[in-house]
């Protein structure tokens, strides 16, 4: 992207990371600057493509998923016509968090919350290795999660 960003620009990603429902009379104050302006820089980080949205993170335990785990996809072939509606299957699954292509020996890593051990064994033997393009799959368990909920710049 190569967006130029100044110490205003990320002193407002940070405001905005730690709490995106910030008013912007808040996040002015917060930044010394007048409402105007801050509300000019969000835009304009919008427009930019810099801020691509804005979420509410939920707790999966509230909705009775308090058990999340990775699970490591190898499949075969691994072509766009496989891939694609792969995809599209697993972030139809309602236990999918995330989908990630990744490089190394699993082709994909996907982050998914069920509400016990043996909804997830059944989701595994289920939905997953029911698919011939899936050759190969493993679970890992996820026991605590450490987000860094706020982004920097590389230095």
């Amino acid at each position: 992207m190569g967006a130029e960003l100044d110490s205003i620009d990320l002193a407002i990603l940070k405001e905005l990371q730690n709490d995106a429902r910030l008013p912007n009379k808040e996040l002015a104050a917060r930044l010394g600057v007048a409402p105007s302006t801050a509300l000019e820089r969000v835009r304009s980080l919008r427009r930019r493509g810099v801020i691509t949205g804005f979420r509410a993170t939920i707790d999966t335990s509230a909705l009775g998923r308090p058990l999340q785990a990775f699970l490591a996809l190898k499949v075969r072939p691994h072509t766009s016509q496989l891939v694609d509606p792969l995809r599209v299957f697993i972030l139809g699954l309602p236990e999918t968090i995330a989908f990630y292509a990744v490089a190394g020996p699993d082709d994909f890593l996907v982050h998914v919350a069920v509400a016990d051990a043996e909804n997830l064994h059944r989701l595994v033997l289920e939905k997953y290795l029911v698919r011939p393009e899936i050759v190969h799959l493993q679970t890992t368990l996820i026991f605590r999660t450490y987000d860094q909920p706020v982004q920097r710049p590389a230095v």
